[in-house]
Parts: C-alpha cells; sequence; structure tokens
C-alpha cells in the first residue's frame, strides 16, 4: 500500500529562472540517461550470450550513470560505513526516486521492485535494461517470486529491496514488511544481508522533507523542482554491518534487525545539522 500524510505536500513554486535551470539540467540529464541507456543495451548484446544473465560488466555503466545523473542535477552524496564483500543481497528504507540513482551510484546492484514500475513511462524502460526483478503483491505468486530472488542470489547478483513497500516523506522509517525476507534463507554459503540507511538533508531554508515523495504526488512535478532547485541539499547513504542469514534463524528475526539498524541510522543522521 502506498503511504499517505496527513497533511499535504508543501507547496513549491517554480519561478522563471527555476524553469530555466529545470531545462539546463533536464535536457543533458536525458541525453546522458537515454544515450547511456543505448550504450547498456549494445554493450548487453555482446555480454549476453557470453555470460547470460550473470551481467558481469553492464551494470558497472549503470553506476556510471547514476553517478553523473545526480552531477547533473547538483545533488551531493555522502556515503559511510563498511562495504558488504562476499554473497548478500541490500535493504534501505525508501524516500524518493531519488533513492534508485543514489544507492545505484555506489556499486553494481539489482532493485527488487513492484510489478507496477515496469510499465511507468521512461523508469520501467530503465528498470528492464538494468535488470530489476519486479513481483506482485499477490500471495498465490510469493513462491515462484521468492524462487525468482533465490536463483539471482545464487548467481552472485546482489539484490537490493525496500522494505517498507512505499516511499515516504523523508520523516520516517516505517515498520519493516518480512514477506520477502524468507528468500534470503536460500542455499547460499555465507550469504550477508547489509541494512542502508538513507536520509535527504534538505536546502537550506526549505522543508524537511522537501526530497520526500509519496501518496499520489505526481513524479514529473517532483522531477521538475529537483532540477529547478538552485543549490542542493545532500543525501546521506549509511552502510551498517552485514547481518549473516544463517545467524538470524528466521526472517522476523532478519527483518527487526535490519529495521533496527536503519531507524537507528535515519534518527542519527536526522539529529546532524
Amino acid at each position: 500500500m502506498t503511504w499517505v500524510s496527513d497533511t499535504p505536500p508543501d507547496r513549491v513554486r517554480i519561478g522563471s529562472a527555476g524553469y530555466a535551470l529545470a531545462v539546463l539540467r533536464g535536457v543533458p540529464l536525458a541525453i546522458w540517461v537515454f544515450g547511456m541507456l543505448a550504450v547498456h543495451m549494445f554493450a548487453r548484446l555482446i555480454e549476453r550470450p557470453i555470460y547470460g544473465a550473470r551481467r558481469p560488466y553492464t551494470p558497472w555503466i549503470t553506476v556510471a550513470v547514476c553517478r553523473g545523473a545526480l552531477a547533473i542535477m547538483g545533488l551531493r552524496r555522502d556515503v559511510s560505513g563498511p562495504r558488504m564483500t562476499g554473497p548478500g543481497a541490500l535493504v534501505a528504507n525508501h524516500s524518493s526516486w531519488l533513492d534508485i540513482f543514489v544507492l545505484n551510484a555506489d556499486a553494481p546492484l539489482y532493485f527488487v521492485s513492484k510489478a507496477e514500475v515496469a510499465g511507468w513511462p521512461g523508469i520501467g524502460l530503465l528498470a528492464k535494461a538494468t535488470g530489476t526483478v519486479f513481483i506482485r503483491r499477490d500471495r498465490k505468486e510469493a513462491a515462484v517470486q521468492t524462487a525468482l530472488i533465490r536463483d539471482r542470489l545464487a548467481m552472485g547478483h546482489r539484490l537490493l529491496f525496500f522494505p517498507e513497500g512505499t516511499s515516504t516523506d523523508n520523516q520516517r522509517v516505517l515498520p519493516f514488511k518480512t514477506t520477502l525476507f524468507s528468500a534470503f534463507f536460500a542455499d547460499v554459503p555465507g550469504l550477508q544481508v547489509q541494512p542502508l540507511t538513507v536520509a535527504y538533508h534538505p536546502p537550506k531554508g526549505a522543508a524537511p522533507r522537501y526530497y520526500g515523495w509519496w501518496g499520489e504526488m505526481d513524479f514529473g512535478r517532483n522531477l521538475l523542482k529537483v532540477l529547478a532547485t538552485g543549490r542542493q541539499g545532500r543525501v546521506q547513504v549509511i552502510r551498517h554491518a552485514p547481518v549473516n542469514v544463517a545467524d538470524a534463524g528466521d526472517r522476523k528475526t532478519l527483518a527487526r534487525a535490519c529495521e533496527t539498524a536503519v531507524r537507528a541510522g535515519f534518527e542519527s543522521a536526522k539529529a546532524q545539522p
């Protein structure tokens, strides 16, 4: 279900200078993202016959695209904490569509996303091309989807999903849903799950939930607001200590450990100036 705030989104006025800046950023952003998508798809034509679904090289193109996109938008990314080594998955809180660029800019990974995203204009094409795992919120398909996730983990793919199941206003961490955590109890020796905290700090003088994207907020309007922002804020990514799946015992314990780490990191980040 989509999270909805008790108060409507803050109204943001975009003046003529803001629209001009949005164009100056938006045009090169579109050229960069979709131009590199063409490069990615061409490289995949070579990679697929040799490596099949393993994708050892093209994910690095995605990393470069996301780093370039954040640079064009002017959003600074601060990353701290240990990088996970060995087989594993990632879980993070979810506040904005920007999370896709922010988290993909660090290292190769594959998102686990709701099936509806596949049909979104532009974003759906990008998600499909970069190997996103699409799942439906249907209990009848839970076993099939769990098997799919296990297969991808067994191939060495680092999957990332948002256990809250929805994006919020960047002011809270919702309780983690535990269903997909069962997929991590696969026959993959040494499998770990690393919690990640993502916290956005707004531009000077802007509302704390400036970068949040929730409810029925329009993506196009939200994108325009970000592109039109003269001096951006920053986004903080905190890597927490990976949790060994074998030590967790069951999906609920694993989910609780990850949520506790993400929530503590979020509260710490939000306490900073």
